[in-house]
């Protein structure tokens, strides 16, 4: 089939996500995208940039577009000839962390209703970012003084299937190097805002060198011109653990960090999936990651006691116990690495490609 790919944003896991689709659907696909910046006037005004671009959308077989859309004013604009439409969503403006002193657009969460609303069918990268888009959704509507329209609701349900994003790895048998055990290495590789919880973080950090637990740190993640100043005043707290800080173009020499790294941490407040958590486990390194958001579903149930934690004191008990006791983690480094195979293009790009046939 031709296939049309729409990404509003293309940067960071939208990106990801949208290369990594192209690069293994069996379908002819064709990407077309606006850069990652000015993400409200993206939602505005994408609609109007593609139907100038595209000018006929009926030699595609399937439209594929991500939820930084809106699809409604595509569809007006583009004429009666639209074959059917898939719209995915990576996240939702209803319920997206606010950075301190921001207000809620709601008009952007209209959007994300009335888009999913609009599509033939509609995915979402995790069951937890099912759920809490239509819990977010269904208070929205309740908040309109009258004529609610809750059978929006259920409609968008029917659609729904909930389709994990692919991870960048092959399948099969990983060998892991030996870490570094004196001075084992935590990574942090999270965008640099302040929906990933950087300064719960560094907190922790700072219990740990209060310890005298000795460890080296790689802060990756993409940053943006603005970010957090708590990153900055870490590069001085802790300029004798850094070994690297920012974000690294290449990908070969990420995946390096991953594979020395002993623990991948996450304190994020907004998560629907966590392709850098799946990717640094699949390399070896051990999560531990907050009882929230997508992680408890991404995770093997049978490993939670070991990898998810619930406050701050039990993240910092737990990286001094993988420290003292690594080789006895080795087993569970292995096992968990094994899980997160079922997250790879190569093993899940089937599921897409047979629902964009049946759409």
């Amino acid at each position: 089939m031709k296939i049309l790919f729409l990404e509003p944003f293309f940067g960071g896991s939208h990106k990801d996500f949208a290369l990594g689709f192209k690069a293994h659907s069996c379908h002819d696909v064709t990407l077309v995208t606006l850069p990652d910046r000015f993400w409200k006037w993206r939602m505005r005004g994408a609609a109007l940039y593609f139907v100038n671009q595209i000018k006929d959308f009926s030699k595609f077989d399937v439209i594929f577009t991500t939820d930084m859309l809106d699809l409604t004013d595509l569809l007006a604009l583009a004429g009666k000839k639209m074959p059917p439409v898939l719209n995915y969503f990576h996240e939702n403006q209803m319920s997206y962390p606010l950075a301190p002193n921001q207000k809620r657009d709601f008009h952007l969460g209209f959007t994300n209703i009335t888009s999913a609303l609009a599509a033939d069918a509609v995915f979402f990268n995790s069951k937890f970012h099912f759920d809490d888009f239509i819990g977010a959704a269904t208070q929205l509507i309740k908040q309109m003084p009258d004529v609610r329209p809750a059978w929006a609701i259920e409609q968008i349900k029917e659609k729904t299937q909930v389709v994990y994003p692919g991870c960048w790895f092959e399948t099969g048998k990983m060998i892991f190097n030996d870490r570094d055990r004196k001075h084992p290495l935590i990574i942090w590789n999270h965008r640099w805002e302040h929906d990933k919880n950087p300064e719960f973080f560094f907190e922790a950090l700072t219990l740990l060198k209060e310890k005298n637990i000795n460890f080296s740190l790689a802060l990756l993640g993409e940053k943006y011109d603005i970010f957090p100043k708590i990153f900055k005043q870490a590069k001085d707290q802790f300029k004798d653990e850094i070994k690297v800080y920012g974000y690294i173009e290449s990908k070969d020499e990420y995946l390096s960090w991953l594979k020395k790294g002993s623990i991948v941490v996450s304190c994020a407040n907004q998560e629907n999936f966590g392709i850098s958590i799946v990717e640094a486990v699949r390399f070896g390194c051990i999560p531990l990651l907050p009882d929230r958001l997508s992680y408890p579903e991404i995770m093997p149930q049978n490993f939670h006691s070991k990898v998810i934690y619930q406050t701050k004191e039990d993240l910092v008990e737990k990286i001094e116990d993988i420290f003292i006791k690594y080789d006895q983690h080795l087993p569970l480094q292995k096992k968990l690495s094994k899980a997160m195979e079922q997250f790879s293009w190569k093993s899940i790009i089937k599921q897409y490609d047979t629902a964009l046939e049946n759409l």
